[in-house]
């Protein structure tokens, strides 16, 4: 399974990458750090260049909520900041593999209701899988 998800990562970043403006926050950044250095070196060389999403303290006060009133348990607090800064700089796709937090269709659904309610139009949370195609 991890084999097909890295093969899709790669087939979407070969050939569809080109067709979305790119974003990432410091959140990525530290999370492609993690594990193998050779490997870590590599994630963080292909997100260089890419623009980083600044963490306001309005979205880090939405990710608070989000863990606080739900949808998400204390455990996924960084996904919540992933979300929060997605939401307040307006990105229209959020992409993931994290299936327990974010691409999980029940919580997916409260979290776009938690991002109405906070006046915040929520993005797509999908997997690169789902952005292979036109």
């Amino acid at each position: 399974m991890t084999a097909a998800r890295q093969q899709v990562t790669h087939d979407w970043w070969a050939n569809r990458r080109l067709g979305f403006t790119l974003l990432i926050s410091e959140f990525v950044v530290n999370e492609a750090r993690l594990g193998n250095a050779e490997m870590a070196r590599k994630r963080l060389e292909v997100l260089s260049g890419i623009p980083e999403i600044e963490l306001t303290e309005e979205a880090a006060a939405f990710a608070e909520r989000l863990v606080k009133n739900g949808p998400l348990p204390s455990k996924a607090a960084l996904d919540a900041l992933h979300i929060a800064v997605a939401v307040s700089d307006g990105v229209d796709y959020l992409l993931t593999w994290n299936f327990k937090h974010l691409a999980n269709v029940v919580i997916r659904r409260k979290i776009e209701k938690a991002c109405r309610s906070a006046g915040y139009e929520p993005c797509s949370i999908c997997t690169p899988e789902e952005l292979l195609e036109d």
